[in-house]
């Protein structure tokens, strides 16, 4: 059994990549390569871990002969957290979207949809600007080449605020962008691509996503023929993946007996503590689940940073009190934490497979 990953905050990690990217030299001690010192495309590849680019190589020869390797996501290895982590370059503890699914005033907000189970638009009673305060890309107005449909979202105001939205709505459009704001003489660019983390979340890491990688490769390949000579192409993640097949596990009777609400999701499942009942939750989740899972309590998280340095008040009350995180490829349930498919790839644990994402890059 490996031991969890905790990120690497300042020493490679997605946290220290807005200031390489923004930043006149393009140089970060902390990061495996250099982003130049001309125009420079930060694409972030939703859901392509660093193990499985290694184990698929040979379907992308365009992403193998770029420089680099690997850095840390962030804890949950989620994107609710890590995005928000790569464009403010702050830790879940700071930015405070610590979490897919993460209590708010006494209800489970799902971050990714800023929803609540009794309101799906969250955006006015929980606004996204209040949670998460801090402004994103070093507070420059950054261009950002993304889909067309998160422009209004609440976990884009959360995360992208700031920023110049050019919506796109399909991946030809996504190269034309990214290439027309480097010859109009932008100096970087963010760009978003989930089509990795889709397939990979619906299909797992079968046959379907090796299609989906192969065709990523060539979508890089076509940025960085596309793109001006001189600009610095630099793919990174968010988190990788973990096959889990169809099953989750069930959390045993014992443990929701102390339990009196979940959150989180299956990869990183928060257990909160019915009244007093820190203690007998703690022990009963060990004994019942220690053998595929890590078990964590929430101080235990907090004394090892593995949400960073800084986690105030206001944010440690929006996790549970102990968590389940599994080491083998399973989940655990929780019926509430629902979407529109049954997923079999997932993430969120601390495994090498989820907590390793690329950072390569390759000059045009």
């Amino acid at each position: 059994m490996e031991q969890p990953i905790p990120p690497a905050f300042g020493h490679g990690c997605i946290t220290d990549l807005m200031p390489a990217l923004l930043g006149e030299s393009g140089e970060s001690p902390a990061l495996p390569v250099g982003f130049g010192r001309g125009p420079r495309v930060l694409l972030v590849l939703d859901g392509l871990g660093w193990d499985q680019l290694q184990d698929h190589r040979d379907i992308a020869p365009t992403l193998s002969r770029f420089e680099g390797g690997p850095i840390t996501t962030v804890a949950p290895s989620t994107t609710a957290a890590a995005l928000p982590s790569i464009t403010t370059s702050l830790s879940p503890g700071e930015h405070g979207l610590i979490g897919y699914r993460i209590v708010v005033d006494d209800s489970v907000l799902n971050c990714l949809r800023w929803g609540t189970p009794d309101r799906p638009d969250a955006r006015k009673t929980i606004p996204p600007i209040t949670l998460q305060p801090y402004e994103p890309f070093l507070g420059t107005a950054l261009p950002l080449v993304t889909k067309a449909e998160f422009r209004r979202s609440g976990f884009s105001e959360a995360h992208l605020r700031g920023g110049r939205l050019v919506g796109y709505r399909t991946t030809a459009v996504l190269v034309h962008e990214v290439a027309r704001l480097i010859r109009e003489g932008e100096s970087a660019v963010y760009a978003y691509y989930d089509g990795v983390d889709k397939v990979a979340h619906e299909y797992g890491l079968g046959s379907e996503y090796r299609a989906e990688l192969a065709f990523v490769d060539r979508l890089v390949a076509d940025v960085l023929e596309t793109v001006p000579t001189g600009t610095t192409v630099i793919v990174t993640a968010d988190h990788g993946q973990v096959d889990c097949g169809a099953g989750l596990l069930p959390i045993h009777p014992d443990v929701l007996a102390s339990t009196s609400l979940l959150s989180g999701e299956a990869r990183f499942r928060w257990l909160h503590a019915a009244g007093g009942a820190g203690a007998e939750l703690l022990a009963a989740a060990s004994e019942h689940h220690g053998h595929h899972a890590w078990v964590r309590s929430l101080e235990q998280m907090l004394d090892e940073h593995w949400f960073g340095h800084k986690v105030s008040d206001d944010v440690q009350s929006r996790l549970g009190d102990v968590a389940l995180l599994p080491f083998e490829d399973t989940g655990f349930e929780d019926p509430d934490d629902t979407g529109p498919m049954e997923l079999i790839g997932r993430h969120g644990s601390l495994t090498a497979a989820e907590m390793y994402v690329p950072c390569i890059a390759a000059t045009a």
